[in-house]
């Protein structure tokens, strides 16, 4: 398998040869960062954690190069932090039993470029080898450039694949902006309650994010703790631990379906809803 950027790499756990790995992936996360694929594909992860008929594959996009730093990061170089992330990606990769872990090191600036086909084209030749049931990926709605960067990328290399080929279930997760506001219709409910030893486990070994500034351990399963309760108003929470997500499988399954225009769709649902408990409650005053 050869990708477009010279230090890309595979790292597989547990040594299996190459091949049997990458065919043995059931759930596949895409995510742009070092640590996205621990907050937001955790779902898959506890999925395939030490199961041997469902295997994890992960593929992280971007170099790390643009990392915050401050703390004891805060003299390193570009080149040493990609570098510390390539490692601690790889690190989480054999805590979370990984069936493989793919690093594809581009630039952000090639990420977000909309005329540039070298990662849907990498995205392609992994799914084609692996041919996940699931695959993870950030959310259309996500308000960080590189992340929509690898959403489209992500949906644009399913949609080259064969009809029979293509994953059965897609899913948008939450990093920079959470999916509290889709109608409750319209969530993908992923319940992680009972693992917070491991979730804490995974998103800790991200020390260079952590220690570097950002408290993204903390935050993450803040975040799901808050999604579990205030999901239902009216019963007691049935989780501790909750991942919103969005389907995006209607966009992988059906060509002639607009990217923007089903996120749109989505977004008026929410418009619509907020203004009908407003306008009932206000009546004709």
């Amino acid at each position: 398998m050869k990708f477009h950027q010279p230090r890309a790499g595979i790292f597989v756990p547990d040594g299996t040869p190459l091949p049997d790995a990458l065919a043995r992936v059931t759930h596949l996360g895409i995510g742009a960062h070092q640590d996205d694929l621990e907050f937001m594909a955790f779902h898959g992860i506890l999925e395939c954690y030490q199961k041997s008929d469902a295997w994890f594959g992960g593929v992280t996009c971007t170099n790390g190069a643009g990392s915050s730093r401050t703390g004891p990061y805060a003299s390193f170089t570009d080149e040493r932090m990609m570098e510390i992330r390539r490692q601690e990606q790889d690190k989480a990769a054999t805590v979370g039993d990984f069936g493989a872990m793919i690093q594809l090191d581009y630039p952000s600036s090639a990420v977000k470029s909309a005329t540039d086909d070298s990662l849907k084209l990498d995205l392609l030749q992994i799914l084609s080898a692996t041919r996940p049931q699931v695959v993870y990926t950030h959310n259309p709605a996500d308000k960080h450039d590189t992340h929509i960067g690898v959403t489209i990328a992500a949906l644009q290399a399913m949609r080259l694949m064969p009809l029979a080929d293509r994953p059965t279930r897609v899913i948008g997760c939450e990093v920079w902006r959470n999916l509290d506001w889709l109608p409750d219709a319209d969530k993908v409910l992923m319940d992680v309650s009972g693992r917070d030893n491991l979730a804490a486990a995974l998103n800790g070994i991200f020390d260079s994010q952590i220690a570097g500034g950002k408290r993204y351990d903390l935050a993450t399963l803040g975040r799901r703790a808050a999604n579990a309760t205030f999901f239902d108003s009216h019963s007691t929470d049935a989780a501790t631990q909750l991942v919103f997500g969005m389907d995006l499988t209607p966009i992988v399954t059906d060509d002639s379906l607009d990217i923007a225009g089903y996120v749109g769709g989505l977004i008026a649902a929410f418009q619509t809803d907020v203004l009908q408990k407003l306008t009932t409650r206000l009546g004709d005053s």
